[in-house]
């Protein structure tokens, strides 16, 4: 295959991942455009088998152990994303950002090595940054992943001089990336890899459990544009394209993401180091809820006009979505409207609650977004709120210090009544508590989501 025609192909699969980007915009379209997407990365890889490089008869060195590598990626790949359940899929998208992030580094370091004194300067400025980035990104991205899974804690990680201590390791990465540039050499390339790792860890640590999504998709734009920086160092135009549209795509998710939080990209980093300590005297006080039961929902329910349900994370644990779907059915065949407040960052990624409810063929004209659904919460008879609890907590707007100071959320305070669904008094993801749950006209019903709007549905329909 001739030069030429490998990069007419390569421009098609840029085009498919254009597309791609397009049809997850929508989530009628969502489908699709991941289907094109995957084509695209097909086609990519599978095109590399045969082009020939300056007219030599075989395409690849080392053919056994790319098909290998292939085959421990496809092994351990395959099961883990259709196995991963939904309330898991953000840890995994961290997982391949970071290996996404790591593979850079490690072919631009490869390559590094292997041109040696040929090396140009533009190529060795472009493999530093690969090897900066890329690392950042994989550290980071791995220190994500464990918050999410709660192998470590989710609150935010602050030491003595912790700001001073980040900005002299960014500072080290910078100088010794200098290094490389002027002296070149294996040893300060080697060096520059492992600061970096360290910074991608101290990058991470002060962002509380909230905002961990925010940092995965801004550690999603840094692999993009690694491997843009290794398509130049590769000579590989596909892979600029390909990471130019990751980079710009993370980098404008990142900057809605954060103004749906209400706070700026650095706020989000390191706003630990400047939090205000929070009143903590009241923790550990017993104060009175009203609990109810199944019955006492229903007959609420039963005689409302208009009903919001906020899902959350609690909602994707206990896999309840076509519950849900069947509650809500239900109270629209009795004449009541029903519409489900959906908040940007609800569940522990963007869209994670729309494509929850998705699943259960919730109708997308139901779906109600943040902004549209707040003005209605006044003329709201009652909001249920499963599983939900920062991003319905009233502190985002009366308590300033605590962690979702300035966060936007869904005003459910402003229902007449209110219905919790929770397993226990636990605080949210944030770690703080949710005033909203003291509030007279809030209902408390424990349990699994689950099975608790199984008995909901079953008492609604024998009144």
């Amino acid at each position: 295959m001739s030069r030429t025609v490998y990069d007419l192909i390569g421009l098609a699969a840029g085009i498919a991942f254009i597309l791609a980007l397009k049809g997850l915009s929508h989530p009628k379209t969502a489908r699709r455009g991941n289907l094109i997407g995957a084509f695209g990365a097909g086609l990519a890889t599978l095109v590399v088998f045969f082009y020939s490089n300056e007219g030599s008869s075989l395409p690849l060195n080392n053919l056994g152990w790319i098909l290998g590598a292939i085959a421990v990626g496809l092994i351990i790949g395959v099961p883990a994303a259709r196995k991963v359940q939904m309330t898991q899929m953000p840890q995994l998208v961290a997982l391949f950002n970071g290996v996404g992030g790591g593979a850079a580094a490690l072919v631009a370091i490869v390559e590094y090595l292997n041109l040696g004194d040929q090396a140009t300067t533009a190529v060795v400025i472009f493999t530093v940054f690969t090897v900066i980035v890329g690392c950042v990104s994989f550290s980071g991205s791995i220190i994500t992943f464990m918050k999410l899974q709660e192998l470590m804690t989710t609150r935010p990680v602050i030491f003595p001089a912790g700001r001073f201590i980040i900005a002299a390791t960014l500072i080290s990465v910078l100088g010794v990336g200098g290094w490389v540039v002027t002296a070149l050499g294996t040893t300060p390339l080697l060096i520059l890899a492992a600061l970096s790792l360290l910074f991608g860890v101290l990058f991470v640590l002060p962002v509380g459990g909230a905002d961990v999504p925010i940092v995965i998709s801004l550690l999603n734009a840094f692999t993009g544009l690694t491997v843009a920086a290794s398509g130049y160092v590769l000579d590989s135009t596909l892979l600029i394209i390909a990471g130019t549209l990751v980079g710009a795509s993370g980098t404008i998710l990142t900057r809605l993401m954060a103004e749906a939080m209400g706070r700026s990209l650095f706020g989000t980093l390191f706003g630990a180091f400047t939090a205000k300590p929070q009143d903590v005297a009241a923790a550990g006080e017993e104060r009175p809820v009203r609990s109810g039961s199944p019955d006492d929902v229903a007959i609420l329910l039963n005689y409302a006009r208009r009903v919001v349900i906020v899902p959350g994370f609690g909602l994707a644990v206990a896999q309840a979505q076509h519950t849900v779907r069947e509650l809500a059915d239900l109270m629209i065949s009795k004449g009541i409207d029903v519409a489900y407040g959906i908040h940007p960052v609800a569940g522990r990624m963007p869209g994670h609650m729309n494509v929850l409810l998705a699943e259960a063929n919730v109708p997308y004209d139901q779906l109600a977004e943040m902004d549209e659904v707040n003005p209605t919460f006044g003329q709201t008879d009652v909001a249920i709120v499963i599983g939900a609890n920062d991003v319905v907590n009233p502190a985002a707007q009366t308590t300033p210090g605590c962690p979702i100071y300035g966060m936007p959320i869904l005003e459910v305070n402003h229902a007449a009544n209110i219905i919790f669904l929770k397993r226990s008094m636990r605080p949210g993801f944030a770690g703080i508590e949710n005033e909203l749950l003291y509030d007279p006209k809030t209902m408390l019903l424990f349990g699994d989501a689950k099975a608790s709007l199984t008995k909901v549905v079953s008492a609604l329909k024998a009144l």
